[in-house]
């Protein structure tokens, strides 16, 4: 039995599409029915009900993008700081072990060398840095929040797309943008997130932090052009000048853009696929609203 938080989100429908493909038994945990943001209320169930494994695909990303969150703050700081810190006392407090869907929103740039950051780079999009967005600033305070549980996994991911049109699509977003931000970007396919996510429970790979992103970097241009040599949404993709340009005009708040490495998840035997053939796939596959 897999008990599954946040699962009526962009996330947490792909696990639950996971979930019963592979005729594995879950729950999705609705709020409605249980206040599982209470960690005593939520300690109680899991002592009562005795999952084997518990995903955390809760939190507080903002609509229509993340500008939302300077908006709403409280309820950022809430599901993206304290939930995840409340889920880790009722999971050690039961016995059950867990994983929680992080962000790699919590990076900028790219290490010195132009590699990708590892699982052991420090954040360096957060609020001690004095430099990110209120979203990516509680997504680090909520990882910093799980240092020293046991038995959790903590998964970055990365900009997520599929095949299916839907405003939490990276690729829908670039169809329907007027003007875009040229930067460059390890992103996560999402069928491939959830299920590379959940194969490091299925395996017992080593609890820890993993990030999950289809392996390379890509950048917005060269999304762009995959968009049109499909043919799926062909039209004038214009580009901002360049970010200065985008934050006075398009955003009020500053954007990650980052490059990640995958190569711990690699080591641990699971792969994603390498990322413009992840895309091309997505495209090939493409299913309008």
């Amino acid at each position: 039995m897999i008990i599954l938080l946040g699962g009526s989100g962009y996330v947490g429908q792909a696990y639950q599409q996971l979930l019963a493909q592979k005729g594995i038994p879950f729950r999705n945990l609705r709020r409605a029915e249980l206040d599982y943001t209470d960690s005593a209320t939520l300690t109680d169930f899991l002592r009562e009900t005795r999952p084997d494994f518990l995903i955390n695909a809760a939190g507080y990303t903002g609509k229509p993008n993340v500008d939302a969150c300077e908006l709403h703050k409280a309820e950022c700081l809430f599901g993206n700081a304290v939930l995840p810190g409340r889920v880790a006392e009722a999971c050690a407090s039961a016995g059950v072990p867990w994983g929680h869907v992080s962000s790699g929103c919590i990076f900028t740039g790219a290490r010195p060398d132009g590699s990708g950051f590892t699982e052991t780079d420090a954040p360096n999009f957060t609020f001690r840095r004095d430099n990110c967005s209120f979203y990516s600033g509680t997504k680090a305070l909520g990882e910093e929040t799980l240092v020293g549980a046991p038995d959790v996994y903590i998964w970055r991911l990365r900009i997520p797309f599929d095949h299916r049109e839907s405003p939490r699509n990276y690729l829908t977003k670039l169809m329907r943008y007027d003007r875009l931000l040229e930067a460059a970007n390890s992103i996560s396919q999402l069928q491939e997130f959830v299920a590379a996510t959940f194969a490091c429970w299925e395996k017992r790979v080593p609890f820890g932090t993993y990030n999950v992103t289809n392996p390379g970097p890509v950048t917005t241009r060269e999304v762009v052009d995959l968009i049109l040599q499909s043919g799926v949404h062909p039209k004038d993709y214009r580009f901002f000048t360049d970010e200065a340009e985008f934050m006075r005009i398009a955003a009020k708040t500053p954007r990650s853009n980052c490059v990640m490495s995958s190569a711990k998840l690699t080591a641990a035997g699971i792969t994603l696929t390498p990322v413009r053939e992840a895309i091309q796939r997505a495209l090939a596959n493409w299913q309008k609203a």
